[in-house]
């Protein structure tokens, strides 16, 4: 570890909790705010599109969403997001995570407005264009995960530095009960304004022609948070830690950072030698890093599988409980209002409170023990929904099932969900960090487009004849679920790959200042 740490990175280091601290968490964590609403409130208004574009008359049922469209329309921003992580992480890492940091959500922000727009009225028109618009809306969700978690990171004190990332991603959960609560005030006004009887009555007068615009306000409105937040974005400095490490610039990162912390803080002269700086597909970052960025990319691409399936069971805990009655027994605006609620209501009651109990113990406990925890804990429940699942479906048996799964949320929140985020911004040096966050996020979303489609399918009755329309026979959601408690023991595996990296500075963790010390010896 080097004697002297640059006297800026020092500064951010040992300062105690600022305003300059909540205001980065503020901007940055309603970026995650408006990703979790964007990424989310699709699953809120698809039954609705298959009413108002699918209806098929004489139907017994209400009309939906086609396997394949479902499919796009549910997953193409998730190939958005992978693409943008991917992307905007390696430019944060080349341009600096300011210039960037603007473009992500100027992205979000039109394409936000633009998902609620159509060229047409014709199905395929209208899909399309959902679509096409949804895959940059992603492009640029992609782009606010490594740079979000990096610039906390490196704007963060050692000592809380886990509890304001973690912060940022805590976000997520209020921007999907803002999405749900929303959803939810739509459908009601619009209940009220345009009152319709149930599809078993009427199947055409069930979809009034207004529930058109209900879909597209609660798309659009995805665009507020994030132009709110622009002005902001924009205000904030580059970090010290991407001017001094990487532009070496040592005079402005302590210019910046004076005006910052209101401290003074004096430049310092370090001598340029970039004879040790080494690249990310070199031999040195595989034997440095290789197996850190395994650990990371590996346990949030099997955490994702894991969370990203959970709405196999979803819908039967809603059907079961009473949330969510028969299509055929609601109109349009019926069904959005109540998948809302039942939406919100899992959010309020786990989604929530796992996110900001991580937030409470991670700088407490460590986030190695965390992820543990969580992973464990996600597998125990999901072998008790398992093993005995032919007794949770009896309906007598619905409260003991509904609590199970509400664990299985918490600890995926207060666990792996919130851990993974937070280290890949830790543990790697400043001019690979955004970058490695990008990879690590992207291995998330392959596992999350796995879970949320691959499973699907998967999860489907092995008898054809009771499979859903236009899926070919799976293995059963028993069987699945018995699949998913075997990826969280591998997530659990996995986690030993990652360091711990509580208590530490940046530079300690990713070992920069060892280099800094090969150099000044070599000097």
């Amino acid at each position: 570890m080097a004697k002297d740490q640059l006297q800026v990175l020092n500064a951010l280091d040992v300062a105690k909790t600022q305003w300059y601290h909540f205001t980065a968490i503020i901007v940055a964590g309603m970026g995650f705010f408006t990703d979790a609403y964007d990424l989310f409130c699709i699953s809120l208004v698809t039954k609705l599109l298959g009413r108002i574009y699918y209806h098929v008359d004489g139907a017994e049922k209400p009309g939906t969403l086609p396997p394949n469209v479902s499919a796009a329309v549910n997953g193409v921003a998730f190939i958005g997001t992978l693409s943008g992580q991917l992307f905007f992480g390696w430019l944060g890492d080349k341009l600096g995570r300011k210039k960037v940091y603007g473009m992500t959500l100027l992205l979000m922000v039109v394409c936000s407005v633009a998902s609620g727009l159509s060229f047409g009225r014709e199905p395929k028109s209208v899909m399309a264009t959902l679509c096409f618009f949804r895959f940059w809306l992603g492009f640029g969700i992609g782009g606010d995960y490594p740079l979000s978690a990096t610039i906390m990171s490196e704007y963060a004190n050692k000592k809380t530095r886990g509890a304001f990332i973690a912060a940022v991603f805590a976000m997520q959960g209020f921007g999907i009960l803002a999405g749900g609560l929303f959803a939810i005030v739509i459908a009601s006004i619009f209940r009220v304004k345009f009152n319709a009887p149930p599809y078993e009555i009427d199947p055409v007068a069930s979809t009034v022609p207004e529930a058109d615009f209900a879909w597209r306000i609660i798309l659009m409105v995805g665009a507020l948070p994030a132009a709110l937040t622009y002005y902001w974005r924009m205000k904030m400095p580059e970090t010290a830690r991407y001017t001094a490490l990487v532009a070496k610039n040592m005079e402005q990162a302590a210019k910046d950072m004076s005006k910052v912390m209101q401290v003074e803080i004096q430049a310092e002269q370090v001598k340029k030698d970039e004879s040790k700086d080494y690249g990310l597909f070199s031999k040195q970052f595989a034997a440095r890093h290789g197996l850190h960025l395994l650990g990371t990319a590996s346990t949030w691409f099997l955490l994702d599988i894991a969370f990203y399936s959970q709405n196999l069971f979803q819908k039967d805990i809603f059907s079961a409980i009473g949330w969510i009655p028969p299509a055929k027994t609601m109109n349009a605006l019926d069904e959005v209002f109540k998948i809302a609620r039942a939406q919100t209501l899992i959010a309020l009651c786990s989604t929530v409170p796992g996110y900001w109990f991580t937030v409470a113990l991670i700088d407490k406990i460590g986030r190695f023990s965390i992820q543990l925890i969580g992973f464990f804990f996600m597998t125990v429940f999901m072998f008790a929904l398992t093993i005995p699942y032919e007794h949770w479906t009896l309906k007598e048996n619905r409260i003991g099932f509904v609590v199970l799964y509400s664990l299985t949320f918490f600890f995926a929140n207060f666990g792996p969900n919130a851990t993974t985020f937070v280290v890949p911004a830790e543990i790697f040096p400043a001019r690979f960090r955004s970058t490695c966050h990008g990879i690590s996020s992207a291995s998330g979303k392959l596992g999350a487009m796995i879970g949320a489609f691959g499973f699907l399918y998967l999860a489907q009755s092995p008898d054809k004849t009771k499979t859903d329309a236009g899926y070919p026979p799976g293995i059963g959601v028993k069987n699945s679920l018995l699949v998913l408690g075997v990826v969280n023991i591998l997530g659990f595996i996995f986690t030993f790959l990652v360091p711990e990296p509580k208590g530490k500075s940046l530079e300690e963790i990713s070992g920069e200042n060892e280099q800094e010390d090969e150099l000044e010896n070599k000097v």
